[in-house]
């Protein structure tokens, strides 16, 4: 599966999902390069969750995705 919406449970108030793991083209330091790349998805009950705070989440995922080492520090 390349991608998907989680769909929430009763009771959950968030849910992620991720794509397959495929190494395309992508464009680093101006030239193209192959590199493997995913899907992130979410859903979030925002009763529960405020927006800026699955925002900081998601860039903080996407960010020790890119580089995994930064679950060490």
């Amino acid at each position: 599966m390349d991608t998907g919406t989680p769909i929430l449970n009763p009771g959950e108030v968030a849910i992620i999902a991720l794509g397959t793991i495929k190494q395309k083209p992508w464009v680093v330091d101006g030239e193209v390069r192959p590199r493997f790349v995913t899907t992130v998805g979410g859903s979030f009950d925002h009763r529960v969750v405020d927006g800026d705070v699955v925002s900081r989440f998601v860039a903080d995922v996407a960010s020790v995705l890119e580089e995994p080492a930064l679950l060490l520090d």
